[in-house]
């Protein structure tokens, strides 16, 4: 059996467009050989999704989510390409999914390009001074830092973080998968949280674990 590596994931993730989870089981099914694992991935209809990234996704819902008895507040756009695919519970599962996602992580914007550039140098000049105060060599910093603005771009952008329902799947991989199952193009287009006295000093709570706790009710 061939060992099914990240690396070899990753490939199959940009060549087919399918989501992580769905080329980990086709690299399994076809023992680690990448075209049997394009045609495993062709004939169950899951290697199309990168070809919707061109469609126009203008239909969708604005979900409204609020936790704790009003402490926490979420509204979210999600768009797809129908308004069929709109009205199904699928689609409205999923969106709701993604803003317990907002809830529980606090994602400051949607994806990477969105950091404002004062805020990402502000960001690597603080690691910078990090890891010289760790009495790293010089050589090796920069490669440092650049390794942390990655784990930062996890943290604070909601397509990079991991989903809180299963950790090894991210919220881009997930948008993958239902493109696939679903068929038409799906965009997170933009989120706004709230939180009861932000900027008020207070005490701090795990939101992710009471959201958690929330869903398995």
């Amino acid at each position: 059996m061939a060992e099914i590596t990240a690396a070899l994931v990753k490939e199959l993730r940009e060549r087919t467009g399918a989501g992580m989870m769905d080329c980990k089981k086709a690299l399994a099914q076809t023992d680690g050989d990448m075209d049997k694992a394009i045609d495993f991935l062709r004939e169950k209809g899951l290697a199309a999704a990168a070809k919707k990234e061109g469609r126009v996704a203008a239909e969708g819902v604005v979900e409204a989510y609020i936790h704790g008895g009003g402490r926490i507040g979420v509204l979210v756009e999600v768009n797809c390409e129908t308004d069929f695919v709109a009205r199904g519970e699928e689609f409205k599962l999923f969106v709701r999914d993604i803003a317990l996602q907002i809830a529980a992580a606090n994602p400051q914007y949607l994806n990477k390009e969105d950091v404002p550039a004062e805020v990402l140098q502000h960001e690597r000049d603080i690691l910078r001074a990090q890891a010289l105060n760790e009495g790293k060599p010089e050589k090796i910093v920069e490669k440092m830092v650049e390794g942390r603005i990655e784990k930062y771009y996890k943290e604070v952008c909601l397509m990079e973080q991991s989903f809180i329902k299963d950790p090894d799947v991210t919220i881009k991989d997930l948008v993958l998968e239902k493109t696939s199952k679903i068929g038409e193009r799906i965009v997170i287009r933009r989120f706004t949280r709230y939180e009861m006295g932000e900027g008020i000093e207070k005490r701090q709570d795990d939101f992710a674990a009471e959201v958690m706790k929330e869903i398995n009710r």
